[in-house]
């Protein structure tokens, strides 16, 4: 009977040759330069001090020579610190929490689907399988316009909307910051869809009288990735403006945007996308670095709209009737891992640590070389990251996200539980993750963030932050009420 061999692959012997190697790897110059130090000390020591004094005598300085290193070291410095970007602080941040009059159970939902399209039955059973596949709770809100039957879309119900959400952030922003509306250098406001004249980036100037000389700017359009964007912008604009505050609200108000037709790819984003909001202080001041919750590492911005698919897979338009949709079309996921494989094609060299960075480089170097047909290696991005916030655009989203990326359940929690609580809020849905995490005590000093977002065009953003300090559980904001439920089961699909 020849001799069972054991399972490597689950062997536990085997788990740590691979933390032995990334070790090794991930320190290969601290253990190249202790053996080399070592030598030179014990090298010393034998010569003694009568040696060592006479080495020192038999080199000759002068004065020019060195008056002229100093002055050399001197030029470098000032040099590398001139040209060393600024650093990035966020100081804080706050979500925008619905009041409860706009929840919007299950049971409402339907039954106003029901009242709405009563000629068309199919559509509202094709958005009943929606919803109970969705992934979302029985708590998310829509606002007041939703409400009625059928809904009221009007300017000023959209405009009223900008108002709760924004001007709530921005409360709960200068509340927790103590920040003066007149300290606001730059003010970036991002929502997709509602674009009204004036902006509402003036709304906001006008509510807290802001400086005349701000900086202000709307981004509209951008889809649910806008939210980076805007922190982007802002990192450019601190980069150009010494000692500066910059403010990011990032929103998507939806009375304007509920789709009444009976087009099945635009009566999609109804079952998803919710009310929500956030207000975010960015500072390059040197008095907030040791207040601020984190400090911003990168930014990789990734765009496909070259392409006639991707630029089209999220496209608002007019269906048969006439009646103005946000239209998702089939091959969306397909287009978005894509974006996602861009992303991180730029991430991975910026964050990665070499043992992950070499084991890919071997394989792609193997795979041209040697047979194509080996399987490609997905980096570690678990080794880079302590924490990821990934856009909670819907379960499918977060399921092919967790899928390649490899990721434990833990990992995309603050998706899956975000998306349950609070729906789709578009650009601001990072923010309630990130709130969720914090929330949770899970943020310690050091602790890297990466957050992902994609949105139409078609795009896929990510940021990355470093913690500052060890971040105590908040006593308010939107998870205040309700984290002591979370996480919970959500189940396949939800029986309606």
């Amino acid at each position: 009977m020849p001799p069972v061999l054991p399972d490597f692959s689950n062997s536990v012997k085997l788990k740590y040759v691979k933390l032995g190697y990334q070790y090794l790897v991930n320190h290969i110059l601290t253990l190249t330069l202790i053996p080399i130090m070592i030598g030179v000390f014990l090298e010393v020591l034998r010569l003694g001090p009568e040696e060592i004094l006479k080495l020192w005598n038999s080199l000759h300085f002068d004065l020019v020579q060195i008056l002229c290193s100093a002055f050399l070291i001197i030029f470098i410095a000032t040099v590398y610190f001139m040209s060393k970007p600024r650093t990035i602080y966020l100081v804080d941040y706050a979500c925008f929490k619905p009041p409860v009059t706009c929840r919007v159970p299950f049971a409402t939902f339907m039954e106003h689907s029901r009242l709405i399209l009563k000629n068309n039955p199919k559509s509202v059973e094709f958005q009943m399988r929606i919803l109970e596949r969705s992934g979302l709770g029985e708590e998310t809100c829509l606002p007041p316009p939703i409400h009625y039957i059928p809904p009221k879309p009007t300017m000023e119900a959209a405009r009223g909307e900008a108002e709760l959400v924004i001007f709530s952030a921005m409360d709960a922003l200068f509340s927790k910051t103590g920040l003066k509306p007149k300290d606001i250098d730059i003010l970036i406001v991002n929502c997709s869809l509602f674009s009204p004249t004036p902006s509402l980036s003036a709304m906001v100037i006008n509510k807290y009288k802001l400086r005349s000389n701000i900086k202000s700017f709307n981004l509209s359009g951008m889809g649910c990735s806008a939210g980076l964007i805007s922190i982007d912008l802002a990192r450019d604009l601190l980069q150009v403006h010494p000692n500066s505050n910059a403010v990011v609200v990032s929103t998507e108000i939806i009375t304007p945007n509920y789709y009444q037709g009976n087009e099945r790819a635009m009566l999609l984003p109804n079952c998803l996308f919710r009310m929500g909001g956030a207000a975010i202080l960015l500072s390059n001041r040197r008095s907030e670095r040791r207040r601020a919750k984190y400090r911003l590492v990168h930014v990789v911005r990734t765009h496909k709209g070259a392409d006639d698919k991707a630029y089209r897979c999220v496209f608002e338009e007019e269906d048969k009737e006439g009646k103005v949709g946000i239209s998702l079309q089939k091959d969306l996921m397909a287009i978005a891992g894509e974006a996602l494989k861009s992303n991180i094609t730029t991430m991975g060299p910026l964050v990665l640590p070499a043992s992950e960075q070499l084991l890919f480089l071997l394989t792609l170097i193997g795979r041209k070389i040697f047979n194509p047909k080996w399987k490609p290696y997905i980096p570690d991005f678990k080794q880079a990251f302590e924490h990821f916030c990934i856009h909670a655009g819907g379960r499918a989203v977060i399921d092919e996200l967790q899928k390649n990326l490899q990721l434990s359940t833990e990992h995309v929690e603050a998706s899956r539980m975000t998306l349950h609580r609070f729906g789709n809020t578009s650009s601001s849905s990072l923010w309630y993750e990130l709130n969720y995490i914090e929330s949770k005590g899970r943020m310690k000093r050091g602790d890297r963030v990466w957050q992902i977002a994609f949105g139409s065009g078609f795009k896929c953003n990510s940021a990355v932050w470093k913690c500052n300090r060890s971040i105590k559980t908040p006593v308010d904001g939107p998870w205040a009420d309700c984290i002591d439920r979370y996480p919970v089961h959500i189940p396949e699909i939800v029986k309606l």
